[in-house]
């Protein structure tokens, strides 16, 4: 049976089934926003459908950054304006959006896709750690590295400390300068939660590891 068909023959239950599959979308957020859907023009949930699967076919992780990007090089790696010399390494690539919301920082950004969480399954193996490792050793385009500073930018929690600890001991021998976001953004919560001012703080206060 294929991900679209459903045994009931029902499209909307379907689509619920489908939108409740969504991160952070329960059954009843889930049914609301299929209701939506189906009572919308027609040209809407075309329009709608056609974006969902041209992002699901062209997002790919930047051959530079891993962060999710619709070309091979992502716009802010491909940015002139951007300094080299600093890495923010965020968990996600929603991390990464809110700092830009933000406006804070100038640099460039390593996307992680995840953080050490072992009781979950999710090892350095698991994360885009040897991307960075190898970003940080020969550079873009086989070039010198430039970078003097890795920012660790991971969620204040027991999973985001564990892993700013866990790359704070394998760049060391780098002889790179690796900071923490300071904690201004509240202990247990998350980076894409936090706003403009806290995340600011979080930067200008940043600390060695």
């Amino acid at each position: 049976m294929s991900e679209g068909s459903g045994a009931s023959g029902d499209p909307l239950r379907r689509l619920t089934q489908l939108l409740a599959r969504l991160p952070g979308i329960g059954e009843k957020s889930a049914l609301r926003l299929a209701l939506a859907i189906v009572r919308s023009n027609e040209a809407y949930a075309h329009a709608l459908a056609e974006t969902i699967e041209s992002a699901a076919s062209r997002m790919q992780p930047c051959s530079i950054c891993r962060d999710l990007a619709a070309a091979e090089v992502c716009e802010i790696c491909r940015d002139p304006r951007r300094d080299p010399s600093v890495i923010c390494v965020v968990a996600q690539p929603q991390d990464r959006m809110a700092f830009e919301r933000a406006g804070v920082f100038r640099g460039r950004y390593h996307v992680l896709h995840g953080v050490l969480d072992p009781l979950a399954g999710v090892g350095p193996n698991e994360l885009e750690i040897d991307s960075l490792l190898a970003r940080l050793r020969t550079g873009e385009g086989a070039k010198p590295s430039p970078v003097r500073e890795i920012i660790v930018a991971t969620s204040p929690n027991v999973e985001g400390d564990a892993t700013a600890l866990y790359l704070a001991k394998l760049l060391e021998p780098l002889g790179l300068s690796v900071t923490r976001i300071a904690s201004g953004v509240a202990v247990g919560g998350e980076l894409e939660y936090a706003d403009m001012t806290t995340l600011h703080r979080a930067l200008e206060d940043r600390r060695a590891i």
